[in-house]
């Protein structure tokens, strides 16, 4: 789960995922990065946790991480959270296997629609429930489509 940041959007939906692959018993790994850096080390956005907490997920002790072109060799599938984040992450695409790694996360919901997951991070505190909402959403719909 990749966007801009690591603190809002794909941190919110690294624990929802984790939650759904214990669930599931899923023999699937659920990690999260950034493409600036700007917050690497930092744990999510006090928003991001509350609202997750609010639904029984506990992603506290998440770290920001920056992502890097190893992250291409350590997963089978890299999930965008936004269009700009899909070019930041295409740059660092080495092959064409790289290329095809990289998808737009609400495509498994609306596909070929190719719509940003809302950052919360401009909307206040209220903005945290419709994103996690939508990001749980398609978390279920990508469990329903791969498990």
């Amino acid at each position: 789960m990749v966007c801009l940041g690591n603190i809002c959007r794909s941190p919110i939906a690294h624990g929802i995922m984790g939650k759904l692959i214990a669930e599931n018993n899923l023999p699937w790994v659920v990690e999260s990065a950034g493409t600036n850096g700007l917050h690497t080390g930092e744990h999510p956005h006090k928003d991001s946790i509350r609202v997750c907490k609010n639904h029984g997920i506990d992603i506290s002790q998440q770290v920001s991480e920056l992502f890097t072109t190893s992250d291409f060799d350590n997963y089978d599938v890299l999930y965008v959270m936004a269009n700009d984040v899909r070019r930041d992450v295409m740059k660092l695409a080495r092959t064409e296997e790289d290329q095809q790694k990289v998808k737009l996360f609400l495509n498994e919901l609306y596909p070929n629609a190719n719509k940003d997951v809302t950052d919360p991070w401009y909307g206040g505190p209220d903005g945290y429930e419709p994103v996690f909402e939508e990001i749980e959403k398609c978390c279920r719909a990508i469990i329903k489509k791969y498990a």
